[in-house]
């Protein structure tokens, strides 16, 4: 194990920051998409259609950034733990 902990920080910093901001945006489509059932059971389809598309998108940004941010950096601060 040649990398110290010292070198691994900011690795380590990004990683837990897309690991949040997936778990963020998934926690606000979630919000969202309530809210957008709510709002279209109470007679605004339109508005709440408009919604329930935000809280997809934020469903989908939150998919994004877990498979294209969050595994890769996984996988190199795992393979610099494992030299």
């Amino acid at each position: 194990m040649n990398a110290t902990l010292l070198e691994l920080v900011p690795a380590l910093l990004e990683l837990a920051a897309f690991g949040l901001g997936s778990v963020g945006l998934s926690v606000a489509g979630l919000y969202v998409e309530r809210v957008a059932l709510a709002t279209a059971e109470s007679g605004q389809v339109k508005l709440g259609a408009w919604m329930g598309f935000m809280g997809a998108m934020a469903f989908y940004f939150a998919y994004l950034m877990a498979t294209d941010k969050f595994r890769p950096k996984l996988a190199t601060v795992r393979r610099r733990l494992a030299e």
